[in-house]
């Protein structure tokens, strides 16, 4: 399972040396991820790269992707389509659930009961738009009911704390990075989900653990990814897609949204069903195992 790409040259080499087939599951495209990027910029090792992703998809039994996204780019490489099936990530409903908030942890993380709470949790990454999220916040700084909450780790937080210092900048807080069972807890207690990426091409293919976290806490959910993800929030009516370019916009609709508590709830709920009947592990598990059965080796 990728990432990194690089993980198909071992199972490459048993296929070749001891003709032991292999399942490579596509949790990202590289090398397409890094060269949007900017990380992968030199024309040679670009080649190799795209050569290199080609042949692990040539000589794998079947190629698993985790979204129609990544399913497209696979396809996109000349792999033939019976030889390919998207199965997304999966919901943890029995981790993430609707309960009672825990007002005992609210209290010792100086968080207010009565704010409408905006979550992040996961990587804080150059490629999941902490600044975007950071600008759409500033545009609030005067609307003292809704606070920005940041869970996870990476470079994004030198971008939080430095938000922080601004005078009279004081909707964001960052908790720290915490185990899933704590985040579980957090997450319960906030009102909508954020699930953010930089606006390029290759990012709208993401499968990311937060949104089926979030989908599983009965959480609505804000995208800004004009992808699979804005299809999965509208047409299921479990949350909004908000313009990447346009922290105005994602200030805006966030405003609305916090003011219809009954829209809110009836978001929540369809998120949940989604989780249950589309993504939980005891489906997608099943659909895996066919696959896998259903290779020809």
């Amino acid at each position: 399972t990728s990432t990194p790409l690089t993980i198909g040259f071992p199972a490459l080499v048993l296929k070749k040396i001891k003709k032991i087939p292999y399942l490579f599951e596509v949790r990202d495209l590289w090398p397409e991820v890094p060269i949007q990027m900017g990380g992968l910029n030199n024309k040679t090792a670009i080649k190799f790269a795209k050569w290199f992703e080609r042949t692990i998809y040539k000589n794998a039994s079947h190629v698993i992707a985790l979204s129609p996204g990544m399913e497209d780019g696979v396809l996109q490489e000349n792999t033939p389509k019976q030889k390919v099936s998207m199965i997304p990530n999966m919901a943890k409903i029995d981790a993430f659930w609707s309960r009672e908030p825990d007002y005992a942890l609210m209290k010792d993380l100086n968080i207010s009961q009565d704010t409408f709470k905006v979550i992040y949790f996961g990587a804080l990454g150059k490629a999941n738009a902490i600044e975007y999220i950071l600008e759409s916040a500033a545009l609030l700084k005067e609307n003292k009911t809704i606070e920005f909450l940041f869970i996870g780790s990476g470079p994004g937080t030198a971008l939080i704390e430095a938000y922080n210092t601004k005078e009279g900048y004081n909707n964001v807080r960052y908790l720290g990075f915490f185990n899933m069972e704590k985040t579980s807890e957090v997450v319960n207690f906030c009102d909508v989900s954020l699930v953010t990426f930089k606006n390029l091409p290759i990012l709208a293919t993401n499968s990311p653990n937060k949104l089926f976290d979030s989908l599983s806490a009965e959480k609505p959910i804000i995208v800004n990814s004009a992808g699979w993800t804005k299809d999965l929030v509208e047409n299921n009516k479990c949350g909004i897609f908000v313009n990447p370019e346009s922290p105005q916009d994602f200030a805006d609709k966030l405003t609305l949204l916090s003011q219809n508590q009954e829209n809110l709830k009836v978001m929540g709920k369809n998120s949940r069903k989604l989780a249950e009947t589309v993504y939980d592990k005891t489906l997608l598990c099943k659909q895996f195992a066919e696959v896998v059965n259903k290779v020809k080796i």
